[in-house]
């Protein structure tokens, strides 16, 4: 196995990803978040530079552009135990535009008392937005932690158009609750 490696300038920043098979396995704001990732998951496997592997930069480019939807199916890897891949699988569901506490999310997956769980295997995420880790929110509807810092989470929601008023985003078991702020 090979990874193939691109970045992609986006308004985030450098994007870095790497892929295999046809397959997404990481996805950084940086270089060099990306090949700590990389070492750490896959030490000695070779990293070869690609434009647009599997077409994969392509479509997170659209995303980046506006078509919300082009990430969807994006075929992943993303190694982890069976408990992050359940709550993973999870965030992939969140729709655009819409947001989820960690709370719900957990308690979605039918293990209410999970919510911790629920966030240090969200921010083990290694694919971000393709795996849309920052759609979930604080009980408090406060933007929380965000590996590619709070400025990006704040970036990303905007450009999914959740509703978000001085750093709060709207939430309801994902999906927009029309609570007044």
């Amino acid at each position: 196995m090979t990874l193939l490696v691109d970045l992609i300038a986006s308004p985030l920043g450098r994007v870095a990803i790497a892929a295999h098979d046809g397959r997404l396995c990481a996805l950084e704001f940086g270089s060099a978040r990306l090949d700590r990732q990389l070492a750490a998951r896959y030490p000695g496997v070779p990293r070869r530079r690609s434009r647009n592997p599997f077409g994969l930069s392509a479509k997170i480019r659209a995303y980046l552009a506006g078509d919300l939807a082009a990430v969807d199916r994006i075929p992943v890897d993303t190694g982890g135990t069976p408990f992050q891949q359940l709550v993973w699988r999870a965030l992939r569901r969140i729709p655009a535009g819409h947001t989820m506490t960690y709370g719900a999310l957990a308690r979605a997956l039918g293990r209410g008392a999970a919510a911790r769980a629920v966030g240090a295997a969200n921010g083990s995420n290694p694919i971000s937005l393709v795996v849309p880790c920052h759609r979930l929110v604080g009980g408090d509807d406060s933007l929380t932690g965000y590996g590619g810092g709070l400025w990006r989470k704040r970036w990303l929601l905007r450009h999914e158009a959740a509703p978000s008023r001085g750093g709060r985003a709207r939430t309801g078991g994902g999906r927009r609750t029309g609570r007044g702020r």
